[in-house]
């Protein structure tokens, strides 16, 4: 079997191309200060310097469920009950997909007409925002 020896070391003194890696930072150059020291005192900003504030709000949290609900639209701001329109989502299809893999031919169509399989988006009936939806 053919070994391969490793490259023989460098000695001390000798320069092989490839140095020890460095163990700290380099002080700076006379005349010219470091940019960041953490022996620096903490100045804060002048006097005279504006500070923004800025305030995060949001409206109250409306759970939606499966029937229209009073609320406050947030887009057009009227006293309002929504509108729900019940659609098709995708655990709609991967129900009627499942009923066809076991060759319910006949069954396939039922999730599409049962609410709970579909899910319920709410309207608002003076814009027609959309305002949330509502799944089981």
């Amino acid at each position: 079997m053919y070994q391969d020896n490793p490259p023989p070391y460098s000695k001390a003194g000798q320069h092989s191309g490839m140095g020890p890696p460095p163990t700290g930072m380099a002080p700076p150059p006379p005349g010219m200060k470091p940019e960041y020291s953490s022996s620096m005192p903490y100045n804060p900003p002048p006097a005279d310097a504006q500070a923004t504030h800025v305030f995060i709000t949001s409206g109250p949290h409306v759970v939606l469920g499966p029937n229209p609900q009073h609320m406050i639209c947030p887009s057009c701001h009227a006293q309002i009950t929504t509108s729900v329109k019940t659609e098709p989502n995708t655990k709609t299809h991967l129900f009627a997909l499942l009923l066809c893999l076991f060759q319910c031919w006949l069954c396939c169509c039922i999730p599409y007409c049962v609410d709970s399989c579909q899910s319920q988006n709410h309207y608002c009936p003076s814009c027609g925002a959309y305002l949330g939806t509502f799944e089981n």
